[in-house]
């Protein structure tokens, strides 16, 4: 493994954190102060993410040793030692609640609150069914609230139902992927996953996926229901569709049996969002489209074209 001091920060794993992104450009707010003060959050919540990754690997070193993929992983491989990764980990979070603090009391306060969300998902979260999902999805929100602090911008809160709900949705495809390969392993190596059974995170999955689709509709319906600037983003509801239902093909057993060539794909993608996001060609310009669409809209919507 090449740079394992740097894969161990698990980069891959930040395409998360560029949902700070999201207020400026809904907001339509794209100048040079807005994109440096949304970098700046984006920069601090990777080194908070990679703080915790760090310390995650640490505590489950000896589960990740078990694992088909997670064994890869540098610290359970032996390749970075932990009073290392400990340091590295100290000095990342210090860096990010610092910088934070300094840059925006907001940005610093939802940083905390993402720092201790942290704790308490390796604590215990973690292991506590249904809450581990839901602790997922509010370091996703808390994300999201991150940009518009450090922008000094306001959120929609159906945005925010919005991307609560897609972070839920990703939570249980991930825990659906998990349970698959444990059993197809023979073997648990999440002890949450010894509560879930594939009936019970298929009815979540379907509750998430309407709640998705609902909010998104609502919130891309305009201004008269407290969402986007204009109406006209109803137009982007197509991608969020083919999105969802794109996603779920990757995790449906029958898929995974035709493109599996290896046994470590047996789980399938789903298990690792981040990878779906940056390998899924269909995904991938899913989400360019959507982008260049949200991006037209709002520029005739700023330009006085549409309303």
């Amino acid at each position: 493994m090449r740079l394992p001091h740097l894969a161990a920060l698990r980069p891959r794993q930040w395409t998360k954190n560029l949902i700070v992104f999201a207020a400026p450009l809904f907001a339509f707010s794209i100048n040079v102060e807005s994109l440096l003060g949304s970098l700046l959050a984006f920069v601090l919540f990777c080194c908070t993410s990679s703080c915790f990754y760090l310390l995650n690997d640490i505590a489950d070193v000896e589960a990740d040793r078990k694992h088909p993929i997670k064994c890869q992983r540098p610290i359970a491989a032996g390749l970075v030692s932990v009073p290392v990764a400990i340091g590295m980990a100290v000095a990342l979070l210090s860096f990010a609640l610092i910088i934070g603090w300094l840059r925006s009391p907001w940005l610093g306060a939802t940083i905390l609150g993402y720092a201790f969300l942290q704790i308490a998902y390796n604590l215990q979260l973690k292991r506590a069914v249904i809450l581990d999902i839901i602790a997922i999805a509010t370091g996703f929100v808390l994300r999201a609230y991150a940009g518009a602090a450090v922008t000094n911008l306001s959120l929609s809160p159906w945005f925010l139902l919005c991307t609560a709900m897609v972070a839920l949705f990703l939570g249980v495809e991930k825990r659906k992927a998990e349970l698959r390969l444990s059993q197809i392993k023979s073997g648990k190596t999440r002890a949450v996953l010894k509560r879930y059974s594939l009936a019970l995170l298929t009815r979540m999955e379907s509750v998430v996926t309407n709640g998705t689709i609902l909010t998104y509709a609502i919130w891309s319906s305009g201004p008269q229901v407290g969402g986007a600037s204009t109406p006209w983003m109803l137009l982007t509801l197509p991608f969020v569709l083919y999105g969802i239902f794109r996603y779920q093909l990757l995790g449906d057993p029958q898929e995974i049996a035709r493109k599996s060539k290896i046994g470590s794909e047996l789980g399938g993608q789903s298990e690792r969002p981040e990878e779906v996001l940056l390998t899924d060609l269909p995904i991938l310009l899913t989400v360019l489209y959507w982008i260049i669409t949200t991006f037209v809209i709002l520029l005739l919507k700023h330009d006085g074209v549409i309303k």
